[in-house]
């Protein structure tokens, strides 16, 4: 399979490094643009063979895949540039824009009557390491081939939910954004290890580890997270206290509106 990734910033990048490292998509097969030359070195000199352009056109001649990593205000003017080379009758585009969905997508990439298959995916910067939470939506075109390939392809950077579009922000909101609050509370942890006098490395070490035992322990065992509390919860134990403080300050209300505060 070949790819084309119009925009190689954070997001685009991610997915490049996660699909190479995968060992399935061959360097050789992939293509990133850009809009300076400098950022295409980076490129070449960690991935040689890679192919890098500044011209968006001509880098999605032949790519079976077209992933549009761009800015979402950047997405229409890029759509122009290469909607004239778009083979709408073999090639899959997919916007991993926030907020560009398949009924617009569609409405950009229609060219002398013909529109390609078009998706709408939401994945997070863990794809770099095979770990992203992605969430996909497939435009009204798009065949059953196109959502299998979809589906295969962002499988090879993490977990992908198929779903409705109207899915997708949430989902962003937990898995897209939710990364970054999750790594709030993780530099919350550290700072107070350091308080309690832990070195700020070693903070981190500790609060790191604890999340993915966290995350190990309600994997392997399905427990809901309120039964694996109680697992390490006694009766007046400080455990028990530091979780009524954490009610106490609104932890839980803070990171419910922290989730909803972004579909407002």
């Amino acid at each position: 399979m070949k790819i084309c990734v119009v925009g190689a910033g954070s997001m685009g990048g991610a997915l490049v490094r996660g699909w190479i490292r995968s060992g399935e998509i061959k360097v050789e097969d992939m293509t990133v643009t850009a809009s300076r030359e400098a950022t295409l070195d980076k490129y070449r000199n960690e991935m040689p063979g890679i192919g890098a352009s500044l011209d968006n056109a001509s880098a999605v001649r032949g790519a079976d895949v077209v992933v549009l990593a761009v800015k979402p205000w950047l997405v229409e003017t890029v759509v122009d540039e290469i909607k004239p080379v778009v083979d709408a009758g073999k090639q899959i585009l997919v916007s991993v824009a926030a907020g560009i969905g398949t009924e617009k997508l569609e409405s950009m990439l229609e060219y002398e009557g013909k529109t390609p298959a078009v998706f709408y995916v939401i994945p997070n910067i863990a794809a770099d390491f095979g770990e992203s939470m992605t969430f996909a939506a497939a435009g009204a075109g798009a065949s059953d081939r196109s959502k299998h390939d979809v589906e295969w392809l962002f499988g090879l950077v993490g977990r992908v939910s198929m779903c409705p579009e109207k899915n997708i922000a949430p989902g962003m909101m937990m898995a897209s954004c939710g990364i970054a609050y999750v790594m709030r509370y993780i530099r919350a942890q550290m700072e107070g290890g350091v308080e309690m006098g832990f070195r700020p490395a070693e903070a981190q070490a500790i609060a790191m580890q604890t999340m993915k035992g966290a995350v190990a322990l309600l994997e392997n065992t399905g427990l809901h997270p309120e039964a694996a509390i109680d697992r390490v919860t006694t009766p007046g134990g400080v455990t028990i206290k530091g979780l009524n403080e954490l009610d106490h300050s609104g932890f839980n209300s803070a990171v419910i509106r922290s989730l909803k505060a972004g579909l407002k």
